[in-house]
């Protein structure tokens, strides 16, 4: 392993799942910029779109993806296109 490369500042960071809220905390060297309050004890925070304990392979959920509302701004988009090729 090379020497001088990793850094060596690691710190005690909050990892929070923003779609179901869930917050674990282990060693980082993430840069943040916010921070959050776990059991009386302040932490840096870092906000995270998805986890283990919202993904659905671990979860074994699956979530509803919102299709109507892409279609509608499909055709809203390319809609008179598609009226003009079947005249």
């Amino acid at each position: 392993m090379k020497k001088g490369i990793h850094p060596e500042e690691y710190r005690l960071v909050a990892f929070k799942d923003m779609s179901n809220g869930h917050i674990f905390i282990t060693r980082s060297t993430v840069e943040t910029k916010e921070t959050e309050e776990v059991d009386g004890v302040e932490y840096p925070l870092y906000k995270l779109e998805i986890s283990n304990t919202s993904h659905p392979f671990y979860t074994g959920k699956v979530k509803l993806v919102d299709t109507a509302g892409r279609v509608d701004k499909f055709m809203s988009r390319y809609g008179k296109h598609m009226e003009q090729r079947k005249k």
